[in-house]
């Protein structure tokens, strides 16, 4: 049975700017103090602030979803990881499948809302979780690398055990975005990127907060250069922005858009923010897929 979620949008708590604003206000003082691993640890805690939690809205969305359990022996840890992702098949086999990337705070059920919506515009989802956030195991905390591992970790379950023959697409929300970026430099099945509210890198979002004047750059080690890798990508890329978005300012958004080789589209949704845009966008969003990707879920306006 279909949810309403046009409602459990709509006050969806989510990341502030106050995380970034205190990584940003941080750093020059924690150089200063003895070791580097303090220095990268705390970067990773302000920046994917993981968690095992997810807001109201998303644990009923969740509801009903398949859960999906991914095991890879992780190159970066040298131990066994275990992922947990949702999975929310299309009654037709060969239908198209979208590899879902979340970002900050909350657990992959925080995105079920959202993978709903992308699921009625046609698409097979597979939300995964990084290793530190809700179930999935094999790391206590997340960094830019593991979250890179892991994503490439779920895009292979996808070709193995989702549906292999169907074309296979990524989509990133905020972070998660320039995690898609990045997976979609690495694959060469790749029908399709789609971000949403995501940025060119940390740093220069960094330099849109208050303190962006500080010379914060070289003491990031979590960077995620999402422009750089952009240029490399050989798929049709949709870049999704909210025009109120108060988290990542929709230039940063175009300037990604820009960097993307063609076939390409950039989407500005008046009235979208940050957690909203998805929603607010939505037949926006169907026309967009259709045209640039030729993945078409029918049409829902009125309903």
């Amino acid at each position: 049975m279909a949810l309403p979620l046009a409602p459990l949008l709509r006050r969806r708590p989510g990341v502030s700017r106050a995380a970034l604003a205190t990584l940003l206000a941080a750093l020059p003082a924690l150089v200063m103090l003895p070791g580097c691993a303090l220095l990268d640890t705390k970067q990773r805690e302000w920046v994917f602030q993981p968690s095992d939690r997810t807001w109201g809205a998303g644990l009923a969305a969740a509801e009903g979803m398949q859960d999906v359990w991914i095991d890879f022996d992780s190159r970066i840890t040298g131990d066994r990881a275990r992922l947990h992702a949702l999975w929310l098949p299309q009654p037709r086999a060969d239908a198209p499948t979208l590899l879902y990337l979340h970002g900050a705070r909350w657990d992959v059920r925080g995105s079920a809302p959202r993978m709903r919506r992308l699921h009625e515009l046609g698409f097979a989802v597979l939300g995964v979780d990084y290793r530190g956030f809700g179930r999935s195991e094999g790391g206590e905390l997340p960094s830019e690398d593991m979250a890179y591992e892991d994503a490439r970790a779920a895009w292979d379950w996808l070709k193995r055990e989702g549906s292999p023959q169907a074309r296979r697409f990524v989509f990133g929300h905020s972070l998660g975005g320039a995690i898609a970026v990045d997976l979609a430099t690495q694959v060469d099945d790749l029908s399709g990127l789609i971000v949403e509210g995501s940025f060119t890198s940390l740093r220069d979002l960094l330099a849109t907060f208050k303190w962006g004047w500080l010379p914060v750059g070289p003491l990031l080690t979590q960077r995620f250069e999402a422009a750089d890798r952009m240029a490399r990508v050989r798929a049709p890329v949709l870049v999704v922005h909210g025009s109120e978005d108060r988290l990542v300012p929709p230039e940063i958004g175009r300037a990604l858009y820009e960097r993307a080789p063609e076939p390409k589209r950039f989407l500005l949704v008046q009235g979208g923010s940050h957690h909203s845009t998805n929603w607010v966008g939505l037949e926006q969003y169907r026309v967009a897929v259709r045209e640039l990707f030729g993945v078409d879920g029918g049409s829902r306006a009125g309903e």
